[in-house]
């Protein structure tokens, strides 16, 4: 006898938070399946699926062509750049992330990376253990009061990190053209409306914009040279944002003073890397928003996502092509 039951697939990797609370329900049939499965082995779980939470899992036109019965997909984060968003609102299906559930960790971090750079961590932590104290006044650290931050991207998460800058009393420059001067003002920030011009007066760039089109190698040999000399860049977004040949090369000629990476153009990133190879690089391995609070929050809001769809009352905040939700 055939069941009644939704079918929702959930990748191992989810905090159990989230698929507890799928569990939790009767009618639907929870799948958990493997957060690296191959395309190969998802099409045919995809057959009679009427939800997924993704990972890092691509879901494109392929994988949409193969699940005549989605209803909803869900990130469990906030980048959708794995996700082809026309296959879904061609369809009709709602595309949701996990909106503010990893804001505050993602912020934290992108500060950290801001701190670590500022202060040398990663140097003064290898004059302690390789005996070298006397070389501690060769390279002094600074001060982040009284630097200039500019911001790339104002939302979520560029907002929470602005904060955190402001809280330092850093001069904190704004650059997003989607998001009204005044609001931005009234955040305590400055708005820059020319992306070129700014980058000369900033002390520190931090990357808070989504990888599209328009931003793919936003950060190129131009604008890497823009920058103030002996400036640090952050990246917390996602990898190809900046141009990494140029950014080496920026490196390597003393022109930036370090680099904070949590995301690379390629994931893992090889380790042949050159950037790997600079101690003016600090990186981590994108894990800026996975921290104890953000896994528990990402999943339990993907759970409500997921569901939120599959019960008739989409939430309409956390959706990317809102489009679909007309006439619903």
């Amino acid at each position: 006898m055939a069941s009644n039951k939704r079918k929702v697939m959930l990748p191992h990797t989810m905090g159990q938070q989230g698929i507890d609370i799928i569990k939790a329900r009767e009618d639907i049939e929870t799948v958990i399946y493997p957060a690296t499965i191959s395309q190969r082995d998802l099409l045919p779980l995809l057959a009679d699926c009427a939800g997924i939470a993704l990972s890092g899992t691509p879901y494109r036109q392929t994988e949409m062509d193969a699940s005549p019965a989605m209803q909803v997909v869900a990130r469990i984060g906030v980048g959708y750049d794995a996700v082809e968003v026309p296959a879904l609102t061609a369809r009709g299906v709602p595309l949701m992330v996990a909106g503010t559930a990893n804001s505050t960790s993602v912020a934290e971090q992108a500060f950290h990376l801001m701190m670590a750079l500022a202060k040398k961590n990663a140097a003064m932590n290898s004059l302690v253990r390789d005996g070298r104290w006397h070389e501690r006044h060769g390279a002094l650290p600074m001060e982040l009061s009284g630097k200039t931050v500019l911001i790339v991207g104002f939302g979520r998460i560029g907002t929470r990190s602005a904060r955190r800058c402001v809280g330092f009393d850093m001069t904190v420059l704004i650059y997003d053209p989607y998001v009204d001067a005044q609001t931005i003002r009234d955040a305590g920030c400055e708005p820059v409306s020319d992306l070129n011009a700014a980058l000369p007066r900033a002390d520190f760039v931090s990357i808070h914009c989504p990888k599209n089109p328009e931003t793919i190698g936003l950060f190129d040999a131009d604008r890497l040279g823009r920058m103030k000399r002996g400036a640090f860049i952050v990246n917390t977004a996602r990898g190809g944002i900046i141009d990494e040949p140029a950014l080496h090369a920026a490196l390597t000629s003393g022109h930036i003073a370090g680099a904070g990476l949590d995301v690379f153009a390629e994931e893992p990133t090889p380790l042949d890397n050159p950037l790997l190879k600079l101690d003016t690089v600090i990186a981590s391995p994108h894990m800026a928003g996975v921290t104890v609070e953000a896994v528990a929050a990402m999943a339990a809001t993907t759970a409500r996502n997921i569901l939120s769809v599959l019960d008739g009352q989409p939430n309409q905040d956390n959706v990317i092509n809102k489009e679909v939700l007309r006439g619903r």
